[in-house]
């Protein structure tokens, strides 16, 4: 079985890099797309509880336990002290169900929430879902005010977590 999952995940990881998402309906200076989403524990999470209180980054991710979505969490697993530190709220969001996220969680020991969008409505919203029904690798950096400062399509996954921090404390 678990060559079978493995396989499965190689076979996504390959297809993800020529499907993505478009944010053709979300432009700089847009107000952000309000959501609530429960994290793999069952708590919700609102975006605009955290209007006016500081930055929050929203990364997208296609697929939890492929290698790009690994190396992606587990920078900004490391660097989520400096996130804390700076009051900048950082969010993961992927069409996974609770429970893979769970185990991508505990796998992967990841302090920081990850939210299930299932239902795709939060991916369809700002843009991200794919041709092939999972959310792009695209993150989003919200001011205080609620609105969309940057929008990251193309990056380095190894540099991510420093660039979303990075812009997000310039913010402040």
């Amino acid at each position: 079985m678990k060559t079978i999952k493995h396989i499965f995940i190689l076979f996504v990881s390959l297809l993800l890099a020529s499907c993505g998402g478009t944010v053709d309906n979300i432009s700089l200076g847009d107000d952000a797309p309000n959501f609530t989403l429960q994290d793999s524990d069952g708590n919700s999470y609102t975006l605009s509880d955290y209007k006016e209180k500081a930055p929050v980054v929203i990364y997208f991710y296609p697929k939890a336990n492929t290698p790009g979505c690994t190396k992606q969490a587990c920078g900004i697993r490391d660097d989520f002290s400096k996130f804390k530190d700076n009051g900048i709220t950082i969010f993961g969001i992927s069409v996974d169900s609770k429970e893979d996220i769970k185990e991508f969680i505990d796998d992967y020991e990841l302090n920081f929430p990850l939210l299930s969008d299932s239902e795709k409505t939060t991916s369809k919203n700002y843009g991200v879902l794919n041709n092939i029904g999972l959310a792009s690798r695209i993150s989003f950096i919200i001011d205080k005010e609620g609105k969309i400062s940057k929008i990251m399509k193309d990056f380095d996954i190894d540099k991510h977590s420093n660039e979303v921090l990075t812009f997000a404390k310039s913010l402040l």
